[in-house]
């Protein structure tokens, strides 16, 4: 595994979910603060979103826009001020037909892809932390191929119940989520975590500890990994990172032990050699010094039936 992918595994819970909406003239919706991240794809004409709070940000024909906080926020045909943000219709109505029908000729027609992510807040990676309240990205010519065959084909599998629709839609939209945050980090200016990936020490550091986050790293082990003393490690991991190399190791052990808990059922010895703690008394130890509760306990409360993540206590 590399960061991105263990910080995207670390949150993501459940199924995504999606809908193509297709609407027209005069329309207002809008989506309430969620648990988790919203999307849309806007393919073909254009809208505004007003996120909570936020400015007003433009969408046209391919462009994507990535809200990984579940910020509330409003679409509609154009600029909303408050009295038609109390106009503003459930997205469902939308989705569903029963509201702002396009013209029979299709004119002014607008048709997007609107989703939601179910993410678990309780354990958020930094790099995820970090991302802005609402994630814009344009379409640009040449800009960000790998997002832009990822929304082809979701638009396509979402045209009909074509033969294993049932697996490729939720896959394409987790290849969705993966592509737009690494469409971020390309284009971002500013950010701790780009500049950590983007440095050939500490990202080799990283790659290092989390491709085998159990093996028995030590400061020197891990600086001969990234091809530096063990000076140079420390400081400059510690600069851009925020922590010293073992203590993220640390942190990152009962943070995948957490995930281990609440996706698997594997027994305690099994989690414990899993993320590098020789018994289970001692990943035991650590992980409630960390989270505040005891492994079962915290298990116990991941498999309640609550939709979301829980919050260690």
């Amino acid at each position: 595994m590399d960061v991105v992918s263990d910080a995207i595994s670390a949150v993501r819970i459940g199924q995504p979910s999606s809908d193509r909406v297709r609407v027209g003239g005069r329309w207002c919706t809008r989506l309430a603060p969620y648990d988790g991240a919203g999307f849309h794809v806007v393919l073909e004409g254009s809208c505004w979103l007003l996120a909570d709070g936020g400015s007003s940000v433009v969408l046209g024909p391919g462009d994507a826009v990535l809200l990984p906080h579940g910020t509330g926020h409003v679409i509609a045909d154009g600029p909303s001020d408050a009295a038609a943000v109390e106009r503003a219709v459930p997205l469902e109505a939308l989705a569903g037909g029963t509201a702002a029908r396009p013209p029979e000729d299709g004119s002014g027609a607008v048709e997007m892809l609107c989703g939601k992510y179910r993410l678990d807040r309780s354990r958020v990676h930094p790099l995820m932390a970090e991302l802005p309240e609402v994630v814009h990205l344009p379409n640009r010519p040449g800009a960000h191929p790998e997002l832009r065959a990822a929304i082809g084909l979701l638009g396509r599998e979402l045209d009909g119940r074509r033969p294993g629709a049932c697996i490729a839609v939720p896959s394409l939209l987790d290849l969705l989520l993966v592509y737009m945050v690494r469409s971020w980090m390309d284009e971002a200016s500013t950010g701790a975590w780009p500049a950590v990936l983007g440095d050939p020490v500490a990202a080799a550091a990283l790659r290092a500890l989390h491709s085998d986050p159990a093996a028995a790293w030590t400061n020197e082990r891990l600086a001969a990994e990234a091809g530096v003393s063990r000076p140079t490690l420390a400081r400059r991991f510690t600069a851009l990172v925020g922590r010293p190399p073992m203590a993220y190791l640390t942190w990152w052990r009962l943070n995948l032990a957490a995930t281990l808990l609440r996706d698997t059922a594997d027994p305690l010895s099994a989690v414990a050699r899993r993320v590098g703690y020789g018994t289970p008394y001692a990943l035991s130890h650590a992980f409630s010094r960390e989270f505040g509760t005891t492994p079962g306990r915290y298990r116990a409360r991941a498999d309640r039936p609550t939709g979301v993540g829980v919050e260690p206590a």
